[in-house]
């Protein structure tokens, strides 16, 4: 970004320049990353792939290609593969030099459907094994749209669950891992690639990776001894089971043209979701994460390892505790080894902040808690570069993207190479806007919130309250940049945002976020509402009689949950997006096992657990302007849970209003979908707020002066 906005509106958040995290190359000199604007102007997307030099922080265009995606290093001098579209459903694979920028990228070979999460791993000095993920047809194929026959009826026929998920209604076609090989011979023009080899068909037990519906790079791995991946139990109905095992295929050529079988990795009394397999620099280990549960996608991820890939019988559990609870309280996610693989480094929730540990990469030697190398912020990846030290893809409440090196022996010094948003002066923004309190929740623990000022702020003044409420439950506001829910974009129209963190959260230890089970309206509520009376006790910049409420998912839920509550009174106006109007209407979701673990069984086994927190049960108390949104696709909650409370509201009087997309999911991704989205939400709360009449003023006044 080069020019200066004069206000963070959501045409700002929604057209400012969104990058990917960087890969550094083998040198540790240059870094690949993407990056793609939309323009209200011309309504149109670019993309692009550019190279940053990690010396000067500047950066150059390798490719405008509107269809590229995932460059890679080629682990050849500073060669870069990258996937592009093709015609008729393929996928193109190009092959671009980054140290000849002038040189044409050259497709060397098209695959026969769409394919994507590209890894590559060097076998030897002359060829390179290559894996993605797609589409396999019932026999197996590589699956195109394009080529398939289609029916004469669009009936849907189904015998088992899903029947749809997330977004779509289930097919027969199933995700799969591709393999092949890259073998070199003279110069760019030289490289032969072999055909796609499906690394799941003909075996015993039907396996399906990565894990719909949002696993991706981070469900497989490769390296010189085969493959891993991790893959839902064939055995277990996927609507009511959150179980995953880790799987290894010994591959030694990448040629091979029928993968040995899969072999399972045993955890013991650990059973349920598995991810994040990695494996160590020299491919003799593996790290991955899995949880206890079987039926609890929120369950604590434990870290374990596999020391040696030839011996899955001896699997090893980081911080592992007699009583099965595991010595290490929060949430471990991404996994990367240290250059020589005597360490790790994890991403993982604290206090509102995705941080970055380090740890010994043996179970024997990591007797002390991780140590946290990066304490603010959020950081979303990191790589290790030849001289050892961290180069780190992070963001902020104020910077959707920076890029930075950090020596782990020496975490203080870290140094930025590369700001999106130059720490956030190009929107406008400051952290100085930020800041954040705790208070005693409902019982004897402290809940945390984030606060988020306007950038004009004046002590001295007092601002409305944008009451922001997190979707999950099992989820946090974390000081993270979002394009969706962004407290920068409130604070701007001239709120002070308060975003907390309820019992249910995560990053705050288990005991907090198992602490919502059966206790939807119950807690969480009660820790929302000593937030409330601690705003209006201490903070006097904050005009609580002009206060709004939002949320959406369980957000949207709690919104319902507090408008037929005492403290739905305390608010001018809500705004529920794709929240839950009834609990009994949980059986028209996709995955069951979330209402059964929250809801403590079946509703057939515990239906008063149901209608105990059921928002419906409460309408007779329904009294405060609300806004209702609910989209299409939402599978998750169907329309019905939006149209239901809508109509509620317009049958007592109560003002309202009603927002649906019929091409989005539980999200609005589609920028002129979200400007919308963000208009009618900023124009609802700002009507009863009395901020849409100060800015009129402001507009009169204005025009006045200029008159």
């Amino acid at each position: 970004m080069t020019v200066r906005a004069n206000k963070f509106t959501p045409e700002v958040l929604l057209s400012a320049p969104r990058r990917s995290a960087a890969t550094p190359n083998p040198a540790g000199t240059l870094a690949l990353f993407t990056v793609s604007t939309y323009s209200f102007q011309s309504h149109s997307k670019t993309s692009e792939i550019r190279v940053l030099d990690i010396k000067t922080g500047q950066s150059q265009l390798l490719s405008s290609d509107l269809n590229a995606t995932e460059p890679t290093w080629l682990l050849e001098k500073n060669l870069v593969l990258w996937l592009t579209g093709g015609e008729k459903g393929k996928t193109n694979l190009v092959l671009a030099d980054a140290e000849n920028l002038a040189q044409r990228p050259e497709t060397i070979a098209t695959f026969d459907g769409q394919v994507s999460n590209l890894k590559v791993i060097r076998l030897d000095s002359d060829t390179i094994a290559l894996a993605v993920t797609g589409l396999a047809s019932p026999s197996g194929e590589l699956y195109n749209s394009e080529n398939t026959k289609k029916p004469q009826s669009t009936g849907k026929v189904y015998s088992s669950l899903f029947v749809r998920h997330w977004d779509a209604y289930v097919s027969e076609c199933t995700n799969s891992i591709w393999y092949t090989t890259l073998r070199k011979s003279q110069g760019i023009q030289g490289m032969k690639v072999e055909p796609l080899i499906n690394a799941l068909k003909g075996h015993s037990v039907a396996l399906e990776s990565p894990v719909p519906t949002f696993g991706g790079r981070g469900d497989f791995d490769i390296s010189k001894n085969g493959l891993v991946f991790v893959a839902k139990d064939p055995k277990l109905n996927p609507a009511n089971y959150t179980k995953t095992d880790l799987y290894y295929i010994p591959l030694k050529t990448f040629r091979e043209s029928q993968a040995p079988s899969p072999q399972i990795v045993k955890t013991g009394n650990l059973k349920g979701y598995s991810n994040s397999p990695v494996f160590s620099p020299d491919a003799k280990s593996v790290v991955f994460t899995r949880m206890r549960s079987i039926q609890y996608e929120s369950d604590k991820p434990r870290l374990l390892i596999v020391p040696d890939i030839t011996d899955l019988t001896n699997v090893q559990e980081f911080f592992e505790t007699e009583d099965g609870e595991g010595g290490w309280d929060l949430r471990p996610e991404s996994i990367t080894f240290s250059q020589d693989g005597s360490e790790l480094y994890v991403t993982a929730e604290e206090n509102g902040r995705g941080k970055l540990f380090k740890l010994p990469a043996s179970p024997r030697y990591a007797t002390n808690l991780p140590q946290a190398l990066v304490n603010n912020g959020t950081v979303t990846d990191a790589k290790v570069l030849p001289d050892g030290k961290l180069f780190i893809s992070s963001n902020s409440l104020v910077d959707n993207s920076v890029y930075s090196v950090l020596d782990p022996k020496e975490p203080s010094s870290s140094s930025i190479i590369s700001s999106n948003s130059k720490s956030g002066k190009t929107f406008g923004l400051s952290q100085d806007q930020v800041d954040e309190f705790w208070y005693t929740g409902a019982g004897d623990y402290k809940v945390h919130a984030w606060v988020v000022k306007p950038s004009n702020f004046d002590k001295s003044k007092k601002y409305p309250l944008a009451y922001l409420i997190h979707g999950g439950p099992q989820g946090a506001w974390n000081e993270a940049w979002s394009t969706r829910w962004n407290p920068a974009v409130f604070a701007e129209q001239g709120y002070v945002v308060v975003t907390p963190n309820p019992t249910g959260s995560t990053g705050y230890g288990m005991a907090l976020q198992n602490g919502i089970k059966n206790q939807w309206g119950g807690r969480p509520y009660l820790d929302l509402v000593k937030g409330f009376e601690y705003i209006e006790s201490n903070l006097p910049f904050v005009d609580t009689s002009r206060a709004v409420a939002l949320g959406a998912s369980y957000g949207g839920y709690m919104v319902n949950w507090i408008q037929g509550h005492p403290l739905g009174r305390k608010f001018k106006a809500l705004v529920t997006h794709d929240g839950v109007f009834s609990t009994l209407n949980q059986y028209a979701s996709d995955e069951l096992f979330f209402p059964h673990h929250d809801f403590g069984g079946t509703i057939w086994e515990n239906r008063e657990g149901y209608e105990k927190w059921d928002p419906a049960k409460y309408v007779q108390n329904w009294a405060t302007p609300h806004l209702i949104i609910h989209n299409e696709l939402d599978y998750r909650l169907p329309i019905s849970e939006g149209l239901a409370p809508f109509n509620v509201l317009q049958m007592k009087g109560i003002d309202s209003r009603f927002l649906t997309f019929p091409d989005e999911n539980h999200w609005v991704l589609k920028p002129e979908n979200s400007l919308v989205w963000h208009n009618e939400v900023l124009g609802w709360i700002n009507k009863y707020s009395g901020i849409a009449k100060e800015q009129e003023e402001l507009r009169t006044g204005a025009t006045e002066m200029k008159l």
